[in-house]
């Protein structure tokens, strides 16, 4: 099919949610894509921080290829091979005790039980029940939750309410009542919305925060701020949810995010990089949180089927074999030193391979547009804020190319 059908028959039969760029990628490999003229594009977005060893990776492309010949789907009412390997491992690596630059020194020895979902909406769903269930249990009925403002949760009318920008409100209320937010990084107006909740809120059950705020703009907590709200939560019995959604799975050169303020949370909500690309979620929660929900109280027709735990499982064990964090680190290093160096950059924000470029030009939707004709993906928020998640395995020769066109076409259109 040439592009020009592709593109027809998208115009005429999909919903109109995304504007999309005049580009359709038809293979990759690493952390570059191809078009359907044999173009190649070094990828800064990753399918928007999901493909996290590449595109294409062998261990995940085996994994699914294997799952093929065997089962795809029996539902959630037997036991799935890889289902329970996954959760090990996640478990496993939610325990993990990092330093404040992501090289971990040791286990917290927490079990931690997971649910599998779809998509990072369905994982904060479940966790927002999770910390509801506290809250009736333990907590006389609390189900207030508190959020950060900018913050992003999902397309979902409970994941809107959690989320803490207007601009994804407009025209989709009412929402779910009991959720408010706060400034990022203000312990005092935190403290404030818990001890002192309004009648939007009622009495609070949970906290749920992103460390790094990546769809608001890239915006980091800082670490003891994280600190902070571990202690409200512990003084107070409520529970501490993290979003890793975008943060999680050695975006950020730890495991997950959390583990550089030197933290456990109580429940934690991953998806995108879980499995390179192929649709996945989780919910995990440990010790008494991980014993909340019983039979009935939460389900899924697909999460968790045969092919995404199979996917699921390679990802994760090739990302630990790999040893896949010190070379985020690194390579988020130099991303960073080398957008810094960029004309009418002001600011670089994020951590790892999570990165945000301030511009003081509004160019940013430029920027990507033309970026496509240099061989570029890049992504923006807004007009002036260009955000970077390339694949994992990104490599200094590839943030050196990216950061050589970039450079020239902020020049062409500053």
């Amino acid at each position: 099919m040439s592009f020009e059908n592709a593109k027809a028959l998208d115009e005429a039969y999909i919903m109109h949610t995304f504007g999309r760029y005049p580009v359709e990628f038809v293979s990759g490999a690493g952390a570059v894509l191809l078009d359907e003229n044999g173009k190649q594009y070094i990828d800064f977005l990753a399918g928007i921080g999901v493909v996290s060893l590449g595109h294409r990776h062998p261990a995940v492309q085996q994994a699914l290829s294997r799952q093929l010949q065997r089962l795809w789907q029996s539902s959630n009412y037997f036991y799935d091979e890889n289902r329970g390997e996954l959760a090990k491992l996640l478990s496993e690596l939610l325990s993990k005790k990092t330093d404040e630059l992501g090289h971990i020194n040791g286990s917290t020895g927490s079990v931690w039980k997971s649910f599998f979902s779809n998509s990072g909406a369905e994982s904060n769903e479940g966790a927002f029940k999770v910390a509801r269930r506290w809250g009736e249990k333990r907590l006389d009925g609390a189900s207030g939750i508190i959020t950060a403002r900018k913050s992003f949760h999902g397309r979902t009318l409970a994941t809107l309410a959690a989320t803490g920008q207007d601009v994804f409100h407009k025209s989709f209320g009412p929402f779910p009542p009991g959720f408010a937010s706060v400034p990022l990084n203000d312990i005092d107006a935190m403290v404030e919305a818990v001890e002192h909740p309004t009648e939007e809120t009622g009495p609070v059950c949970g906290i749920m925060l992103e460390c790094i705020q990546g769809e608001g703009g890239v915006w980091p907590a800082d670490l003891d701020y994280v600190r902070d709200l571990r202690a409200l939560c512990d003084e107070h019995g409520i529970a501490l949810m993290v979003d890793e959604v975008q943060t999680g799975f050695f975006r950020t050169g730890a495991p997950f995010s959390f583990q550089l303020a030197g933290i456990e949370p109580d429940i934690v909500s991953m998806a995108k990089g879980i499995a390179d690309g192929f649709p996945m979620g989780a919910v995990a929660a440990r010790g008494e949180f991980g014993d909340m929900l019983v039979p009935g109280d939460h389900g899924s027709t697909f999460g968790g089927n045969a092919l995404a735990s199979a996917a699921g499982r390679a990802t994760v064990e090739t990302l630990i074999s790999e040893g896949i964090g010190s070379h985020v680190f690194a390579a988020g290093c130099h991303l960073a030193r080398r957008l810094e160096a960029l004309p009418h950059v002001t600011e670089v924000r994020g951590r790892g391979l999570l990165r945000g470029a301030q511009l003081d030009v509004p160019i940013a939707n430029e920027l990507v547009e033309q970026g496509l004709e240099a061989g570029l993906i890049l992504n923006h928020i807004g007009d002036s804020i260009l955000r970077f998640l390339p694949p994992l395995v990104i490599s200094y020769e590839q943030i050196d190319t990216m950061a050589e066109r970039l450079g020239a076409l902020i020049e062409k259109l500053a």
